[in-house]
């Protein structure tokens, strides 16, 4: 791909909350297209709202990004680029295709309401086009500042879908977007196709919500400049009902999952996959899930995000990782045991954090269960149990204790596993048997605490 094509993408958070499931979801596609193309990935921080943007967000979207592995290759804000944005607004007023409305909130309302009622859309009416200068003198005068709307063609815009294929959206069927409040304040969408321009976005990846917001863009971006990037709707994101999302799951932030202790590779292995073609697996890397990634396999359905499915490639992920990745967290955790416990217990633990749970079974001092028919079979096998074990201990001991009480099958191991560990389920004895110790073991066998 020659430089002149090679991709530039945005993303584009506004800090005034956390990083959530949804605008990942944006922020991984982008990032991944980028990557695939030997592309630049932008971090736009749309902090224009000046009251609810705060630095403690930014800071936070930026530290939510980087652990993820989404880094970026370029950064500004919009908040620095006020002067553009006023120019860009003058160029369209003197050209007519932005102009003032003096309508109040309520005003609006009931035009509306009129218009449902009598059969017909609840576009915006242009009166304010007919208002003369001594019209908005006046209705100045009163006090009243104006907005300001972008005047469009009324003609259908039409445009290749780099996801939906061709698309056409009558702008006559659609209300002029108000570009500038009346406290003089920018909407998102001047602001936004203004850098758009200067930064040479090639490809707008967003989802499918925004397609009509797309036909007045487009005349924007007509309006202003000859640049126009490509457009990419992707389905939107749903929960596992098949519903949108609930706004638990809807602001299902990064510091939250990051608090559960979910690896940042599931979440995007998972965000990755849904709503394509591809199977919905853990990827060992972000190299793998850039190396899959196409357009063309991404679907029309909406994209299903499911908790448990993500705690299940969460775990799928930790069984493959080797003690060296995980052991500088596993000692911020305080989990003891090294290596030895990592690789006894990674095969059955969803969360990292569950280590320390298996940690606490095997090395804090506790009694096991052991119920009231099952004491005497316990006791027999503490006096069958080695003076050391280590990992091959296991079946000679099981053996042992086969032949002298008679007990096979469950009878004869689930006993001892709820007298060890407490647990009905779990890793293979064996390694446990050796962490724990052959004195820790007896203890509880004998039903006291070891």
């Amino acid at each position: 791909m020659s430089a002149s094509n090679t991709p530039r993408v945005r993303f584009a958070p506004s800090p005034t909350g956390k990083l959530h499931v949804g605008n990942v979801r944006t922020a991984l596609l982008n990032w991944l297209f980028a990557r695939k193309n030997d592309g630049a990935f932008i971090l736009r921080i749309d902090d224009t709202d000046l009251e609810r943007s705060t630095k403690a967000y930014e800071d936070g979207l930026r530290e939510d990004l980087t652990w993820l592995g989404l880094k970026w290759d370029e950064t500004f804000s919009q908040s620095d680029r006020f002067d553009q944005y006023e120019a860009a607004a003058d160029k369209l007023k003197k050209e007519g295709t932005l102009y003032p409305c003096y309508e109040t909130a309520d005003e609006l309302d009931r035009q509306r309401k009129l218009q449902r009622v009598q059969g017909k859309p609840p576009v915006y009416n242009r009166h304010a086009l007919s208002l003369s200068d001594e019209d908005k003198k006046a209705l100045e005068a009163e006090g009243r500042q104006p907005h300001w709307r972008f005047k469009l063609s009324g003609n259908p815009v039409t445009w290749d879908d780099v996801v939906r294929g061709e698309q056409s959206i009558d702008t006559a069927s659609i209300s002029d977007p108000v570009l500038i409040r009346a406290d003089g304040s920018f909407l998102y969408t001047l602001p936004s196709v203004v850098d758009d321009i200067d930064a040479k976005i090639t490809h707008v990846i967003r989802g499918e919500d925004h397609v009509t917001n797309s036909g007045a863009q487009i005349e924007i971006f007509q309006a202003l400049s000859d640049h126009l990037p490509k457009f990419a709707h992707m389905p939107l994101l749903v929960g596992a009902d098949g519903k949108g999302l609930s706004k638990r799951l809807g602001s299902l932030s990064m510091g939250e999952l990051r608090d559960q202790h979910i690896e940042p590779l599931a979440i995007c292995s998972l965000l990755g996959k849904i709503g394509t073609s591809d199977p919905i697996e853990a990827r060992p890397s972000m190299d793998v899930l850039v190396e899959e990634f196409s357009f063309d396999k991404v679907g029309r359905a909406p994209a299903r995000f499911d908790e448990a499915e993500l705690l299940l490639i969460n775990g799928r992920l930790l069984h493959e990782t080797p003690y060296a990745d995980v052991k500088e967290r596993l000692d911020a955790l305080g989990v003891s045991g090294g290596e030895a416990l990592w690789l006894a217990v990674r095969s059955n633990v969803e969360k990292l954090s569950d280590v320390e749970d298996w940690s606490r079974i095997l090395f804090e001092k506790s009694e096991g269960k052991i119920e009231e028919e099952d004491k005497e079979f316990c006791a027999q096998a503490a006096a069958l149990m080695p003076g050391s074990v280590d990992e091959d201990s296991w079946g000679p001991w099981l053996t042992a204790v086969k032949t002298e009480t008679g007990r096979k099958g469950k009878g004869l191991f689930m006993p001892l596993r709820r007298a060890l560990t407490g647990m009905d389920h779990g890793p293979e004895m064996g390694p446990l048997l050796a962490l724990m110790g052959a004195d820790r073991a007896k203890a509880r066998l004998n039903g006291k605490a070891g």
